[in-house]
This record gives structure tokens, sequence and C-alpha cells, in this order.
């Protein structure tokens, strides 16, 4: 028999739908639909979607460092500064405001993040993206500067975040 991609996402959607449809209020979890569902939106299981306030840092201003919290060298347009207390370090996260923004590599961003970096100022929801080199890099993200972005965990990494 000859699966299809679209035979799997029928396939999801009912595994997603059935359950709703359950008339028993006495209904158990079903971690295979709420996998399923996170296959398809890009979120874990029971992630939350954070309101959180945006600012940018770029290097070569005066105290930032090459390197974040987790001794990783920053990566342009995927570092992220956060509050531990509320996302923690080596989370992966998805920022849809940041989606389709140009990359320094001429691509477009495609919205996820790493947690690897801590500042002083980042406290509560909070976050700092890291633009790149000097204060031209800023440009793209501008309009997200001081702004209230939709993050939403998505996984964890584990050594630095790619470059």
């Amino acid at each position: 028999m000859r699966r299809t991609f679209a035979g799997f996402l029928a396939i999801a959607a009912m595994s997603i739908a059935l359950p709703a449809l359950a008339a028993d209020s006495d209904s158990k979890p079903d971690p295979l639909g709420d996998l399923i569902a996170g296959a398809l939106t890009g979120t874990m299981p029971g992630s939350v979607e954070y309101k959180m306030k945006a600012t940018l840092y770029h290097a070569g201003a005066k105290g930032i460092r090459a390197l974040d919290s987790l001794g990783c060298k920053v990566v342009a347009m995927r570092t992220l500064a956060v509050d531990k207390t509320v996302i923690p370090r080596r989370t992966v996260v998805f920022i849809k405001e940041t989606v389709g923004l140009p990359m320094p590599n001429g691509e477009k961003h495609d919205g996820y993040w790493y947690a690897s970096d801590i500042g002083g100022a980042i406290k509560g929801n909070k976050l700092d993206l890291f633009s790149g080199q000097g204060a031209s890099s800023m440009k793209p993200l501008m309009g997200l500067n001081l702004s209230t972005l939709s993050v939403t965990k998505v996984g964890e990494f584990k050594g630095c975040p790619p470059e």
C-alpha cells in the first residue's frame, strides 16, 4: 500500500479532531494527537505563547562580548538573551514576527531563535534579539524594537546554537 503525505495529514487531522468530538466528559488525554498537532504547528504539546517586549543588541557596542553566557559565539539573528527564570537557556523559541526578515546571508528568517544569553536588564517577559556586527545590523529588526512579540518554546538544544 502506497502512503502519501496527504494521507498522513488526513490521519493526523482525524486524530486531532476525533477526541474533540467525543461526548464523554471523562475522555483521556491524547498524547499522540498532541504530538501530531505539535509537528504540524511547530510547537511542543502544552506549549504556551508568551507576549514579550523586545529590545535589540549588536556586537561592537560597549560591554557586548562576542560570546554568550554559555561561552558560545553569538549568532546574528539567532542568539536571544532572556530572563532564565522565564525561558531557560538552551531553549529554542519561535517568534512569528521575525519570519521573513532578511538574514545576513540573504535568506529569509524562519522565526527560530536560540536562548543562549542573559542580560542584567532582561527581567521578566523581556528578551533581547542579537542583530549582528555594528549598529547597522539592527536595521532589519528596528521595527521590532520595543514592541511586544509572540514567543513560543519549541524545543531545546545542546552545545552551542547553530551558526
